[in-house]
């Protein structure tokens, strides 16, 4: 477990931002990158649930990540109006765009802790936190990934080489 963090980290640096704009695919693409496998399998090979525990896991498990995905499409969506907009970004957008960009942070973490309790009654707490814990890092990995390669606000304009008979 140890080794997976670095690893994760150095296949995500490599992976082009293409895989992000993939809405459904995004967390399995990287997964599968770095292990030739999918996130359930990555998910099972950590977690190790008990067989008395398993049928009962994986279906809370498969209807999370339902939900965990289409709040991934709505932060894909937004990054997408992020693109289409950059270049004319005015105070609205930029301010519209933020507060949803907090208002899907705050989906996340609802929806993590409405998950927490349910997985604590399957699983117990201390597994439950070990996978949230899971899905925080790799969540974690995928924005530091996406924030490396898209410009900061008006970033690209300060790039811009002066033509002759610009004003500074």
């Amino acid at each position: 477990m140890k080794k997976l963090p670095l690893l994760l980290f150095i296949v995500i640096t490599t992976l082009n931002i293409s895989t992000f704009a993939q809405s459904n695919k995004e967390d399995i693409d990287i997964i599968q990158s770095a292990f030739g496998k999918d996130k359930k399998v990555l998910i099972g090979q950590v977690m190790q649930i008990a067989a008395k525990d398993s049928v009962a896991f994986w279906k809370l498990y498969d209807e999370y990540e339902a939900k965990r995905k289409a709040l991934g499409r709505e932060r894909i969506g937004l990054l997408q109006q992020y693109a289409d907009q950059y270049d004319k970004l005015d105070d609205a957008k930029a301010a519209q765009l933020a507060s949803s960009a907090f208002a899907n942070d705050s989906k996340y973490n609802n929806l993590y802790q409405a998950y927490f309790k349910k997985f604590s009654s399957v699983i117990g707490g201390k597994k439950s936190a070990e996978l949230f814990q899971l899905e925080t890092y790799l969540q974690n990995l995928t924005r530091l990934y996406i924030m490396n390669n898209i410009p900061f606000i008006g970033e690209l304009d300060k790039s811009k080489v002066p033509v002759k008979g610009d004003n500074l």
